[in-house]
């Protein structure tokens, strides 16, 4: 599995944006970037994950990514509330190209495992994790990893924007 200090792939997967347009979606280059994969579209836990990441668009450029294809998106994001006007883009990754070369593809079922990746502006992996397919991240948690690992010093346990860091 690909790891911090790592590059992260460039990657170019069609998707459907906040408005529900398909096209292209890729790491925004000299930008922080949360990918957080997903099983399955139609699903119970993932509508709830993917709503909650929308926390993080002010901070970063965020999309997810499953390997249903980009109609199946929006014909999920047309018929589940909780995710039809997220804020951030969901992907394709078809036959699960993406996945295998972060190495977080559960073979046994044929999916991706619930992995999040915090991706900093010279596309190097900051934070990864990865969770058991039956649970659910928190995204509150990514949005603090993320904003401890942009402000750039000695960040103790718990650390919250606004504390200090550790001497």
């Amino acid at each position: 599995m690909l790891t911090v200090g790592k590059q992260f792939p460039e990657f170019n997967l069609m998707g459907i944006d906040k408005e529900n347009n398909m096209g292209p979606c890729e790491l925004v280059k000299h930008y922080w970037n949360v990918i957080y994969f997903y099983p399955k579209d139609f699903t119970f836990i993932c509508p709830t994950e993917i709503s909650a990441m929308d926390i993080l668009v002010d901070e970063a450029n965020v999309i997810g990514l499953s390997g249903d294809n980009e109609f199946c998106k929006l014909a999920w994001k047309q018929e589940n509330t909780l995710i039809g006007n997220i804020q951030h883009s969901l992907a394709a990754d078809c036959g699960l190209g993406l996945s295998h070369s972060l190495g977080i593809v559960n073979e046994d079922d044929g999916v991706c495992y619930r992995a999040t990746f915090i991706v900093d502006p010279y596309q190097v992996i900051q934070h990864v994790s990865v969770n058991a397919l039956d649970t659910g991240r928190n995204a509150q948690e990514v949005l603090r990893t993320l904003k401890a690992l942009k402000a750039g010093g000695l960040t103790g346990c718990s650390w919250e924007p606004g504390e200090e860091f550790v001497a």
